[in-house]
Formats: structure tokens, C-alpha cells, sequence
């Protein structure tokens, strides 16, 4: 009970609101919910005795899919996909569910159309079990371990997508911590984890079994505790999700441009031949403690270099970089020009990423500000906010990462 009640009833709460708000993730988190619920409460239920009650408890015991891992695997690869995707539209990627989809339609065949709409009687199990249910009970084992190696085969599938939205993430975004999910992949790494202990229960129970009901305690246990752990970072996922992403798995990473023709600009975009037009724009003074942005590498087109001249300018006149959750897509407006030409000069041309581009300025400024004896009053967390940083936690990652030494090795003068 306090796993089956807190997961059903905060999957109800998600459905309403996915069909209130029209929300896609909180309807396929809804359903991964309910996907580890089912399995809990037909174990709880068969404890209670609905199986042998021979009345409509135990018909309903035989037509919910309690254990639907045809589904779970799909179900999670999908609920990825529109978290990341705010335009993902699941009509176009409906074929995934349908191995779930078929498995559960039983009940359509015995309850609407053999009973329903014929009179039939039910035939097995003292009138409470039909024929496609009887031919489910035969089909379980196989069904079961298909459904293992779904599970399995999306979920590492979905390991590997998670790697290319960091690409993606690194690409297009400055604050990033918010949005790589990791507790979902946490949780995708303990599902499977989760897996291999049901693989295990089933190899003993052919090998040694059957097992009782109360042998898989263990292994509803650990479905039980999936629950919880699902909602807690399912949540703080899909509060994260507003922000807008775009991530395609097939097209993540730099968008590929126009090789330049012989022909020269005539052959560009109109951004590029807007930039070979452009006055040579003179270098703006740069922060006492300069960003290592990187000479242009040689795979730059010359057209280009107007427009590494204007980024470098811009980043230094008016400083974006202060504003913490800075975004290409928002560098490309200021600019006048799109994400994949900026992203192209910035990966091309300063030889980084976006994020990384972005922060060489924040860490650059923190350190000339933990440098400065007029700030030695101020906290780490200060210097962090004052450079453009949300956190405490990114800035100690990222400074790391870019300098080789933490914000309290850097040695500040007394105040």
C-alpha cells in the first residue's frame, strides 16, 4: 500500500493535468508510473485473494496488463524524447507502443466482443476467464522476457541519446546543470539495475522453482522503490523541461553549412555574404584576465572571420555573458544572424563549444574579481553571481574544468 497509493494517485494528478494543459511529458510520466504501479498492486492484490475469488475480482485480476514491460522500455525512450523535444509529437512515433498496445487488447476481444456484443460466456476459471486471456497465460513467458530485452535495448538506446543531448546542451546553452536530467538517467541506470534482479528471480524460478509469491518480495520491493524514485526526479524533470529545447537525435551537434564554391559568396547564405560586406569591426579592450579564446582554426572560411571579429566585440562591449541562463539562439539575435552560423564560428573559430565559449568569459571575470582587493569582503557565492553564475555548485564545476584549480586555491588579498 504506501507504494501502490503514492504512485496511483500522483499518476492520476499527472493525466489530469496532461489533458487539462495538454502536456505531453506529464502523460507519458503518468504512464510510467503507472507502468511500475500495476506490477505492486497485482501482487498485493493476489495476496488478497482476488485470483481465487471467482466473481468480477477475478476477472479483473486476468484483463489488466499488470505486467506490461512490453511498454516500459518505448514508454521511457519516448518520455525522453518529449522532454527534450518541446515540438516531439507522439503520433509520428506511435509504432513503438505497439507491441504494449496489442498485448494488452485481451480485454477487447473476451469482454466487448465475445461477451459483450455475442453473450458469450467466459469459458476458464469458473466462468471469470476468456479465450484470449487463456491464450495470454501461454504466451506470458515469452511476452515477459520480450519485454525484458525491450527494456534492455531502449534503455540503452536512451543512455546513448542522453550523450548526444550533453552535445546539444554544451552547444546551444551556458547554464546547463538545470537541464541534463541526470537524475533521469540516474534513474534509467537503476531501472535497468532493476532488470538484471528480475532476470535473476526468473532464471532461479526455472531453474529451481516455481517460486511462491512471496519469493519475488524482493524484486516488488525494488519496484516499489522504482516508484518513488521516479517521482521525485520525474518532477523536478518535467519543472525543468520549460525551458525550450529542440533536441533532435538525428540532427545534434553543429548544423552543417554551405561549403564555399569557387564562385564565392554568390554560392552563401545571405548572413555569410552580409559578413564579407562588413567593415573590419576594430577590437574592443578585452578584461584584465582574458577568456583563452583560441586563434581561428584554418577550417574558418575568410567570410567568416568578420563575424568572429563582431562576436569577440560583443562579448566584451555589452558582456551577454553576465546574464546567466544565456542561450545561442539569443547570441544569434543580438548578432542579427542564425544559431548555425554562430554556432559554426564559435566551434570553428574560438575553437570551443558555446557553453564552454561562454563561460572562458565568467571564469575570466571571476578571477580578475577574486583578484581584486576591493571584493575581498565578498563570498565565493558572491563572486560566482557577480560573473554571471547561478550557483555555487556550477561555478566550482566549471571554474575546474577551465582553470585546473578551484575558486578557494586562488589566493585573495586580505580585505
Amino acid at each position: 500500500m504506501p507504494f501502490v497509493v503514492p504512485g496511483a494517485v500522483l499518476a492520476v494528478h499527472l493525466l489530469g493535468r496532461a489533458v487539462r494543459h495538454g502536456t505531453l511529458t506529464d502523460g507519458l510520466l503518468a504512464a510510467l508510473l503507472l507502468l511500475n504501479v500495476l506490477p505492486v498492486t497485482q501482487w498485493m492484490l493476489g495476496f488478497a485473494g482476488w485470483y481465487d475469488s471467482h466473481d468480477g475480482h477475478s476477472t479483473l485480476m486476468f484483463y489488466v496488463p499488470w505486467q506490461l514491460w512490453l511498454a516500459w522500455g518505448p514508454v521511457f525512450y519516448l518520455y525522453f524524447r518529449s522532454l527534450t523535444n518541446q515540438e516531439f509529437e507522439l503520433r509520428k512515433h506511435w509504432l513503438h507502443l505497439a507491441p504494449g498496445g496489442l498485448y494488452a487488447g485481451a480485454a477487447l476481444y473476451d469482454l466487448v466482443w465475445s461477451r459483450a456484443l455475442h453473450g458469450r460466456a467466459l469459458p476458464f476459471h469458473f466462468g471469470t476467464k476468456g479465450v484470449a486471456a487463456n491464450w495470454l497465460d501461454w504466451l506470458s513467458a515469452p511476452a515477459g522476457w520480450l519485454g525484458y530485452a525491450l527494456m534492455l535495448g531502449y534503455g540503452l538506446a536512451t543512455l546513448r541519446l542522453f550523450r548526444r543531448y550533453r552535445r546539444y546542451l554544451d552547444d546551444n546553452f551556458s547554464d546547463t546543470a538545470r537541464l541534463r536530467f541526470r537524475g533521469l538517467r540516474d534513474l534509467l541506470v537503476a531501472a535497468l539495475l532493476g532488470l538484471a534482479l528480475w532476470l535473476s528471480f526468473e532464471v532461479i524460478n526455472r531453474a529451481f522453482g516455481p517460486l511462491g509469491y512471496g519469493d519475488y518480495w524482493y524484486a516488488y520491493f525494488a519496484n516499489g522503490a522504482l516508484i518513488y524514485y521516479l517521482s521525485i526526479v520525474g518532477l523536478q524533470a518535467n519543472f525543468a523541461a520549460v525551458t525550450p529545447l529542440r533536441f533532435e537525435p538525428e540532427a545534434a551537434g553543429i548544423a552543417p553549412l554551405p561549403s564555399v564554391s569557387e564562385a564565392g559568396v554568390a554560392a552563401m547564405p545571405e548572413a555569410i555574404a552580409a559578413a564579407t560586406e562588413a567593415p573590419a569591426v576594430a577590437e574592443a579592450p578585452r578584461p584584465s584576465v582574458a577568456p583563452p579564446i583560441r586563434e581561428p582554426a584554418a577550417a574558418l572560411a575568410p567570410e567568416l572571420h568578420p563575424w568572429r571579429e563582431k562576436l569577440l566585440a560583443l562579448m566584451v562591449n555589452e558582456q551577454p555573458w553576465l546574464e546567466s541562463e544565456l542561450t545561442l539562439a539569443e547570441l544569434a539575435h543580438r548578432l542579427h544572424t542564425n544559431t548555425s552560423l554562430l554556432s559554426h564560428v564559435i566551434n570553428t573559430g574560438c575553437g570551443q563549444n558555446f557553453n564552454d565559449f561562454v563561460n572562458s568569459y565568467r571564469v575570466a571575470e571571476a578571477e580578475r574579481k577574486l583578484q581584486d582587493p576591493r571584493m575581498a569582503h565578498y563570498s565565493l557565492v558572491g563572486i560566482a553571481l557577480e560573473s554571471g553564475f547561478n550557483s555555487k555548485s556550477t561555478f566550482n564545476r566549471v571554474f575546474k574544468k577551465l582553470t585546473g584549480r578551484t575558486p578557494g586555491e586562488v589566493s585573495r588579498p586580505k580585505s
